[in-house]
């Protein structure tokens, strides 16, 4: 007779080793002061391997360019969302992050069998998932995932710079440097910042000012 130690271990393997396809899940964007969040979800091939997938934070901008056309090239799927600025401001940016992987998992062409998603919290999804800390340096379809959705993010603030130069945009990606934050102080919020985060809501109520004294 098995013990209760062997038991226990293999209905955890029945619970959380399904058959099926495996997506990884990631997310960019959710600490700058501008732009939507966006999160992907990728299903590798295991019969086409992709060398060099890591955190896209480790990674160059132009090996991220390179592995973002490899990965939409060689995944068996691949979906990417995003949860506008809006959204940001009216759910808080968590929710409005669980909400854009939740929309890149359901725009999945195959359906999962099970979703392992980067950090500590899962989004409301209808299929089984995992919450992997740092999943993004350690399972690679969660690091082809971080690279769509920081390739993308940066892709459309590149697209904002090119209307707003003035921020700066295509160097911070919306983070709050020195430099975007003197923006923010000589030429106020766009409709493309987040008014909930506190950089921006200062600035809203501050007087606009072109004094070059400004920090």
């Amino acid at each position: 007779m098995r013990s209760n130690k062997f038991l226990k271990a293999e209905q955890a393997t029945l619970v959380w080793d399904v058959p099926g396809l495996m997506a990884g899940v990631d997310e960019a964007g959710r600490g700058p002061l501008a732009g939507p969040v966006v999160a992907a979800a990728v299903i590798l091939d295991d019969r086409a391997p992709i060398r060099g997938l890591a955190d896209s934070k480790q990674l160059t901008p132009l090996r991220r360019e390179r592995l973002y056309d490899e990965i939409r090239a060689k995944a068996l799927c691949c979906s990417v969302a995003q949860a506008s600025v809006e959204e940001i401001d009216q759910l808080n940016i968590l929710q409005a992050t669980m909400l854009a992987m939740q929309r890149a998992v359901q725009g999945l062409r195959l359906k999962p069998g099970k979703v392992l998603v980067d950090g500590n919290r899962l989004p409301p999804l209808d299929v089984l998932a995992e919450a992997i800390v740092c999943g993004d340096a350690l399972v690679p379809s969660i690091s082809a995932a971080s690279i769509l959705a920081k390739v993308t993010r940066d892709r459309l603030l590149c697209e904002l710079h090119l209307k707003h130069p003035e921020y700066g945009f295509d160097r911070h990606k919306g983070y709050g440097t020195a430099q975007h934050m003197r923006a923010l102080q000589v030429h106020g919020p766009l409709a493309a910042h987040r008014r909930s985060f506190a950089p921006v809501a200062r600035a809203l109520g501050a007087p606009l000012c072109n004094d070059e004294s400004l920090p």
